[in-house]
């Protein structure tokens, strides 16, 4: 259940991103860089260690049973304002991707699906392995 409600937000995100912005379009990714670009690593505040991560930039957070699902600095960064169509407060993402601008809460049937999940530690690695 958790990770096909992180699937679902992947998928929001990418149509999201595909329609194009009143005031602008979405960023290049990372990926789709040129030879020879460099992109730094931001870790901002400390990450929770309870937060757990797919290698598709989500995080998801639990309390009391009850899933918290976001996307990742990183992913904010290179997505740019994705948001842009919420009509409250639409940088909130950017500005507070591991506090304020988580994108959905769900209750979690199967909480042992977060074992799959990266931990912060984890994740990290990852992001500076895909940025070499």
């Amino acid at each position: 259940m958790a990770l096909r409600a992180v699937r679902s937000v992947r998928a929001v995100l990418c149509t999201l991103c595909a329609v194009p912005s009143p005031a602008a379009s979405c960023p290049p990714r990372p990926w789709q860089l040129g030879a020879g670009a460099v992109r730094k690593l931001r870790t901002g505040p400390a990450l929770l260690s309870m937060r757990k991560f797919t290698e598709k930039h989500e995080w998801i957070t639990t309390e009391n049973g009850i899933g918290t699902v976001g996307i990742s600095n990183f992913a904010q960064e290179a997505l740019g304002d994705i948001v842009y169509s919420l009509a409250e407060n639409p940088g909130l993402v950017n500005k507070s991707c591991y506090e304020d601008g988580w994108l959905i809460k769900m209750t979690l049937s199967n909480p042992s699906e977060l074992d799959e999940l990266k931990s912060e530690e984890a994740y990290e690695k990852y992001i500076k392995s895909i940025e070499e």
